[in-house]
C-alpha cells in the first residue's frame, strides 16, 4: 500500500489534535505529494522536543509515516536551528507545530537518537 500524500496526513495529524485540545498548526508547507514531515513539540514549560521521518532501513514492515525522536525536551533554540538547517537542505519538507503538555502524539516512533 502506497504511503498517504503528506498534504493529506498533516492536514488529518492538525484537525485531530485540534479536535482533541490541543493546539497544532503548520508551521511550515512542503511538498504536498512526498514532503518530509517534522513535529515539533512545545511542551509548555519552556522545552521542546523534535520528531522527524524515521531512517527507511529502520522502518520494518511499518506502513505509513513512522517517526523519531531526534530532540526531547531541549530548548526551543536546538529545535529551531535543526529545523533551519533541514529547510536549507531539502527545502519541500513540512513543519507541524503542536502545543502540548504530554508525549503522547499518536504516531509510530522508532528508537531514536537520543532513547
Amino acid at each position: 500500500m502506497a504511503d498517504l500524500r503528506s498534504d493529506l496526513w498533516c492536514m488529518a495529524f492538525v484537525r485531530r489534535h485540534n479536535d482533541m485540545g490541543n493546539m497544532c498548526v503548520v508551521a511550515r508547507r512542503g511538498d504536498p505529494i512526498a514532503g518530509q514531515i517534522f513535529i515539533e513539540v512545545d511542551h509548555l514549560d519552556g522545552t521542546r522536543s523534535l520528531f522527524t521521518p524515521a531512517p527507511i532501513i529502520s522502518r520494518g514492515a511499518a506502513n505509513g509515516q513512522v517517526f523519531q525522536r531526534r530532540f526531547s525536551r531541549v530548548e526551543p533554540a536546538k529545535v529551531r536551528d535543526r529545523i533551519e538547517q533541514e529547510v536549507s537542505f531539502d527545502p519541500d519538507l513540512w513543519v507541524l507545530s503542536i502545543d502540548l503538555r504530554g508525549d503522547d502524539l499518536g504516531i509510530d516512533v522508532i528508537r531514536g537518537p537520543d532513547a
